[in-house]
């Protein structure tokens, strides 16, 4: 089976459609599928639920869809650095689901691993808490959160090679790893491609079963938030 694609533009085709939920990997702008997130707003498919840490920038990353209106709802931890976000929230034209971080990453690797739900004490006593199942275990009250799936999960790691075996490089890693498993097509961006065996079996991320297609990418790697010292 090969599972190279030759772009961006290939790998989703025939796998978008309205109303579809997509994962997408990455913490900020780190760790980004930044060319399949074009491909995907380039699609033209709209009503999107994106399961994602956050939603980009205004004109980079998840923001570019958010900018077209394609988006419908966001399953999100931090969505601060987006005034396109801030503004269609605000004005009722973006659902939101607020969770913790953790919360989020727990509920999408339950959902890879198959786990229909589990309790947490994260969120118990808050707004996040309500309408949701409360259970008592040894004293301590917990909530029960449900495990997330998506019909593509869009993925950034370093390095694959042409079994699909995945290695992801630093903080870069993030849910990415989680997203993986957790979508019922697995669409992955990578920096390079390498023979079936020059990776070591040992440092392996994500194992081929779990991804469908892949692509080389350019990424830009835009930096978010620039600090330097003065001189």
């Amino acid at each position: 089976m090969n599972k190279i694609y030759p772009d961006a533009k290939a790998a989703l085709e025939g796998l978008t459609f309205d109303g579809m939920t997509v994962m997408a990997g990455g913490f900020g702008l780190c760790g980004i599928p930044e060319n399949l997130i074009v491909a995907l707003r380039d699609s033209g498919a709209g009503d999107i639920t994106a399961i994602s840490n956050n939603a980009g920038v205004d004109d980079f990353g998840l923001g570019l869809l958010l900018q077209t209106r394609q988006i419908k709802k966001m399953v999100s931890s931090y969505v601060g650095e987006n005034a396109t976000f801030e503004k269609q929230y605000l004005n009722g034209e973006l659902e939101l689901e607020f969770n913790p971080q953790g919360t989020l990453a727990e509920r999408i690797r339950a959902g890879g691993a198959g786990i229909p739900g589990f309790y947490t004490k994260t969120g118990v006593g808050t707004l996040i808490a309500e309408g949701k199942e409360h259970k008592d275990f040894n004293g301590e009250t917990y909530i029960l959160e449900t495990g997330l799936i998506a019909d593509v999960a869009l993925v950034k790691a370093w390095k694959a090679d042409k079994e699909g075996n995945l290695v992801y490089r630093k903080t870069a890693r993030n849910f990415n790893p989680m997203m993986a498993t957790a979508g019922k097509t697995c669409v992955v961006e990578v920096e390079e491609v390498v023979e079936i065996g020059e990776l070591d079996p040992d440092n392996i991320h994500t194992a081929g079963i779990f991804v469908d297609r892949i692509i080389v990418g350019n990424p830009e790697k835009r930096i978010e938030k620039r600090t330097t010292r003065a001189a």
